[in-house]
């Protein structure tokens, strides 16, 4: 074991809902399992955790904490490792800046955030603070690849009790827009499969038109076998189909809504969103060009507005940039009442929420009037951009899906060793001037070359082979035991998709299961999976790292109303198992009804279901009996908690997440007490089981006596704990009970 420390079962801490969730929940479940003789204890990988363990020095030594997430990453690489993951924040620079400076006001040295490093010191803090940022945490974890799937319980329920969806119109003006022209990382992607002599350590290198050689990034150390691909996004091209898609838009009639992934796509993205807000501020750029050459559009709308607020002729720009918002487009809104709109902040829209939603509200999105309307979904990129298109155009002709009758997608996503990390990681560079990049193996073979003009946003990523070997292996246990329909979706016009299918082929044919397995690039493999399940029956989707991500909430939402209750199983290479509570991201809106009004709507049923494979897989690895009794309880509870209706409402005066946690304490602990494999457990949760039954109507009125009211948590992405244990834990009867 990588760390003789680690417990039975590391139940991470992260952010926002689910955090907060935690403090109600993990009590309960550090109960129970210690009747089984198993330690459950906690890891920070918050995003104030990474934060503080980043600068030891600067901090007091109790102030100070360990780099948890390190060592989870080596734990994960054992067999023993047994993890429940939830959600954590994925930070842009905005929310990294907000956490950074609540921990300051909370007494913690650290540095600000460079925007534009200078010195040595700067740049040596700046990169610290840039690990953290965006996805950096999933990629450490995540050392294997991805079954994620709708626990039956949970799909059967979805059945009987249907979510409301929106009504399709065949006349919807809804649109998705992306870059068909070309100019995207699409149109000038190229990709190789590292030959043995290529394999050792990659450079990449920019040779400008004035001769002058820039190393942007060496010693990228890539096997044999090893998938890399390179690509780049024209910005000329960019500014040209986003002025495009702004005046139609407003000729349309529709709403203008950008979607990127600016938290996972951590470098590439926030640049693709600033472009889009110089774009929609392209007369104020033009006519104060001199005044807004400092200023950071990257951030956001809303960070633009207080930069400009600061300059010396600020209220005069600040004049102009309303009369442009009014003559443009209405704007699809985050939040109305408060004028948040879609440009305010680039980690409030995120592809794979926002456009799951709209399509679930027949293609309507808020507008800057409160009242819902189509929308023109700008989606620059053309790699992905099919599946929502014909997502779109699909459900007019069609009409919306029932989720009473139907069947479900599954998905087996190839993500480990930070398999297509997209955008996200230290190889991703705005190009600081016009000239040639080059990739170059270590033999000095040249891997990649494209011409680029200043500004740019150049990308690699890689795919190991051992990896990919994984993930077919996956996807063929996954559709035997399943016995449906099973598709790779990858495009045969891709240059990635091309070499990963020249790995899959030759695999399918010598295991004699070609027959069981479809090839079909995105768009046409949306339309195929929409009317296998219109049709009742299932599908898998075996998808590269964006994709699945893309699609663990795109069908979800669409079957159950949530991707937070989705079953997502990681096997981890080398043995262990990851066991992630779903993909409903961590719920900032949750917490601002929380703080205002006392009432949390985070659902833990992924919780559930993922404590249920935790405790049944340390029974399959460790022999003991105790937790699979234990886990099959779960189940029961489960069950317990969706046939009775359990699960928190989303309005306060409706039963929230804590309710729906002594509800699960009480139908575990009656499965415990009712089961006969280990009298043992039966007779410790006999009493426990009666004590909560027969107290269940003061406790609900102690966990409700508050509601209503304004909370203080003592803080947002670093909350006190004493504060949040009495704000969570509020009933002293269920305290009592649990000891």
């Amino acid at each position: 074991m990588a760390d003789k420390g680690m417990p039975a079962i590391v139940y991470t801490k992260v952010d926002e809902a689910p955090d907060l969730a935690s403090a109600s929940l993990l009590p309960i479940i550090q109960r129970f399992a210690k009747a089984a003789g198993i330690a459950v204890a906690t890891r920070d990988i918050s995003l104030a955790g990474r934060i503080i363990a980043a600068f030891p020095e600067r901090l007091t030594a109790a102030q100070q904490q360990a780099d948890d997430l390190a060592g989870l990453g080596a734990w994960v690489k054992t067999a023993e490792a047994n993890v429940i993951k939830l959600p954590n924040i994925s930070a842009s620079v905005p929310q990294l800046v907000a956490a950074i400076r609540e921990l300051q006001a909370q007494g913690y040295a650290l540095p600000d955030y460079p925007a534009e490093p200078a010195t040595a010191e700067e740049k040596e803090i700046r990169a610290r603070y840039d690990a953290i940022k965006g996805s950096a945490v999933n990629p450490v974890l995540r050392e294997g690849n991805s079954d994620r799937r709708a626990a039956k319980a949970v799909k059967n329920y979805a059945k009987a009790h249907p979510h409301s969806m929106g009504k399709w119109s065949k006349d919807s003006k809804t649109r998705v827009a992306s870059m068909t022209s070309g100019g995207d990382f699409f149109s000038n992607e190229t990709s190789v499969t590292l030959t043995a002599a290529q394999a050792g350590k990659v450079k990449i290198e920019l040779t400008g038109t004035s001769g002058a050689v820039t190393v942007l990034k060496e010693g990228v150390n890539l096997p044999e076998g090893t998938v890399v691909d390179a690509t780049f996004m024209s910005v000329k091209a960019l500014a040209a189909f986003l002025d495009k898609e702004i005046e139609a838009t407003k000729a349309e009639g529709t709403l203008f809504s950008l979607h990127l992934k600016a938290t996972m796509m951590k470098v590439s993205d926030p640049i693709i969103f600033g472009h889009a807000v110089k774009a929609w501020l392209k007369p104020v750029y033009e006519k104060f060009a001199d005044e807004l050459a400092a200023t950071d559009a990257n951030g956001g709308l809303g960070s633009l507005l207080a930069q400009i607020k600061d300059l010396p002729n600020g209220a005069e720009i600040l004049k102009e940039v309303d009369a442009v918002m009014a003559a443009r487009a209405p704007l699809y809104m985050v939040n109305s009442d408060k004028g948040i709109t879609n440009l305010h902040v680039p980690s409030d829209v995120i592809i794979d929420a926002s456009m799951p939603a709209l399509l679930r509200a027949g293609g309507k999105g808020w507008g800057p009037d409160g009242k819902e309307g189509d929308s023109t979904c700008v989606i620059p990129d053309t790699s992905y951009a099919p599946v929502y298109e014909e997502s779109v155009n699909y459900f007019k002709e069609t009409g919306a899906l029932d989720p009473a009758t139907a069947g479900t997608v599954q998905n087996i996503g190839l993500m480990a060793q930070k398999a297509e990390e997209y955008g996200s990681h230290p190889t991703t560079f705005e190009i600081p001037e016009a000239g040639t990049v080059r990739v170059i193996a270590e033999n000095g073979d040249v891997l990649h070359s494209h011409e680029v003009e200043k500004g740019d946003i150049w990308r690699l990523c890689s795919t190991r082979k051992a990896a990919i070997l994984d993930w077919v292996q996956l996807a063929i246990d996954r559709q035997r035991i399943e016995g449906c329909q099973a598709i790779f979706w990858l495009d045969e016009n891709r240059a990635h998709d091309r070499e990963l299918l020249a790995y899959i082929r030759p695999i399918l044919k010598e295991k004699g299961v070609e027959a069981k397995f479809l090839v079909l690039a995105p768009r046409e493999a949306t339309r195929l999976s929409f009317e296998t399940i219109r049709a009742g029956k299932d599908s898998i989707a075996i998808t590269g790292n964006v994709l699945r991500d893309y699609l663990t909430d795109l069908f979800p939402i669409l079957e159950l109303g949530t991707s937070a209750k989705m079953l997502s199983i990681v096997k981890l290479m080398q043995g262990g198992g990851m066991f992630e509570t779903g993909a409903g991201g961590s719920a900032p809106k949750h917490v601002q009804q929380l703080m205002e009004e006392n009432h949390l709507r985070w659902d833990s049923l992924g919780e559930f279901c993922a404590l249920g494979e935790s405790l049944n897989y340390l029974a399959e690895v460790t022999g003991n009996e105790k937790a699979r009794v234990l886990g099959a309880a779960v189940d029961a509870a489960t069950q317990g908690i969706l046939d009775h209706d359990r699960s928190p409402g989303r309005k306060a005066g409706e039963a929230d997440n804590r309710d729906s946690h002594f509800y699960f304490a009480m139908y575990w602990a009656q499965a415990l007490a009712k089961q006969n494999s280990d009298p043992e457990l039966a007779e410790e949760f006999r009493p426990i089981a009666q004590a909560l039954t027969e107290g269940e109507e003061v406790i609900v009125a102690e966990l409700r006596a508050d509601r209503g009211k304004a909370v203080d948590l003592g803080g947002y992405y670093h909350a006190d704990p004493a504060k949040t244990a009495a704000v969570m834990r509020p009933s002293a009867s269920f305290n009592a009970i649990l000891g």
